[in-house]
């Protein structure tokens, strides 16, 4: 797209896939040094959506990337933008949003998502090495992506899964702001398993080993795999599971076999995969992104069922490498209160959305006050049924 001025002192610049930015210019303002690793906003990992077709305009992902440079010509930002026919793959639900608009004869399709596409892990979404301009950075793209909305005759703009200080700062310029709740594993300086197992209670304690237990007595064998260990052959036996286990849970999985080769191509580092065999033969595996203080699982499959399995591969796995590897915090993806039995705490996480229907801006602002108060006293309750001790959880809160 053309250069439109986002301000006297920036241009935006609007591409409608990846590789019409550098790798090397995207990932620079993606991951800059000194800030903790994050794998889902690498240039590697959303090329593979493109390149894979998982995430392109034939499945109703058309990329809107948008490219901040300023008068000398210098790249401050990028941020990760689809122009969507649809709300699946989002993981922050708007359907009421769509149906009552559509009830007043307005159109809320084609809407802009910022995110990043079938991951729920938080992150940043104006992407800037540039952390002394950062407020100006952040309010020249709020404008820029509000005018792409606008020439676009796009209803609404969603920033989801946003850190913190982001969202502070958008709901300041005005947009309107969402919570909801995730599960997280917080690392409190644990030197093993067994160690993270003596900060719970009894009961909760007992359960867990029951559980691993119950996989280790079927005879089931665990094997993590990282980097150039995984093999097109992994990934053939990981893509019949995912298919298998999504097609039973969601009718209509989103990632092609392609994108796990590309990704495990172009990022290997980031990648830890958790294969599970039965008697020498494949049966399951989850597969997790690494950070650099987090573990990110993301999808899993089977085509055994086998008790607690998915609680071994998905969930105790993923602490026990993120013990050894000294990582912070393990997210387990979307949604699940079972998760909080295994030591998984309440966390909030963040949107923003920009309406431009004033009527549904109204209607969808007093619903989203309503909503965070809900979500607020969701997460108190939860945290009041923390798995841990009354004296390990006072610490952790200290910490966390």
């Amino acid at each position: 797209m053309k250069p439109e001025p986002a301000s006297s002192q920036y241009i935006v610049e609007v591409y409608q896939s990846l590789s019409g930015i550098p790798a090397e210019v995207w990932d620079a303002c993606a991951n800059p040094a000194g800030q903790p690793h994050n794998p889902f906003v690498r240039h590697a990992f959303l090329s593979a959506l493109e390149q894979s077709g998982s995430a392109v305009a034939e499945t109703g992902w058309l990329g809107q990337h948008l490219q901040l440079r300023d008068e000398a010509g210098e790249t401050l930002a990028v941020m990760p933008c689809y122009l969507k026919n649809h709300s699946q793959g989002e993981y922050v639900f708007d359907y009421g949003w769509a149906e009552a608009i559509q009830r007043a004869g307005g159109r809320y399709y084609p809407k802009l998502q910022v995110s990043i596409p079938f991951t729920p892990a938080s992150g940043p979404r104006v992407l800037t090495a540039d952390r002394e301009r950062l407020p100006a950075i952040r309010s020249a793209m709020s404008a820029a992506v509000q005018q792409l909305c606008e020439q676009l005759g796009a209803s609404s703009v969603h920033m989801t899964f946003l850190q913190q200080d982001e969202y502070q700062d958008f709901g300041a310029q005005g947009w309107l702001q969402r919570n909801d709740t995730q599960f997280h594993w917080h690392n409190d300086g644990f030197s093993s398993f067994d160690q993270f197992l003596g900060a719970l209670s009894s009961r909760k304690r007992k359960n867990i080993r029951k559980e691993r237990k119950a996989v280790h007595d079927a005879g089931l064998e665990i094997v993590r795999l990282t980097g150039k260990d995984i093999t097109e052959e992994h990934w053939d036996h990981f893509f019949r599971f995912y298919m298998d286990t999504g097609g039973r849970k969601w009718g209509s999985p989103y990632l092609t076999r392609e994108f796990f080769s590309l990704a495990g191509e172009t990022m290997p580092e980031d990648i830890l995969l958790v294969m599970v065999r039965n008697k020498g033969r494949w049966i399951a595996g989850a597969i997790n992104f690494i950070g650099g203080d987090t573990l990110y699982g993301r999808n899993w499959g089977c085509i055994e069922y086998h008790d607690c399995l998915h609680f071994e591969a998905c969930y105790y796995q993923a602490i026990d490498f993120a013990i050894e590897c000294g990582l912070k915090t393990v997210e387990a993806g979307a949604q699940g209160p079972h998760k909080l039995a295994r030591g998984y705490l309440p966390v909030t996480t963040r949107s923003v959305h920009y309406i431009r229907d004033t009527r549904l801006h109204a209607a969808v602002a007093d619903y989203l006050e309503h909503e965070r108060r809900a979500v607020e006293r969701d997460n108190q309750y939860l945290g009041e049924h923390s798995p841990f001790r009354k004296a390990a959880q006072r610490d952790m809160e200290g910490d966390f």
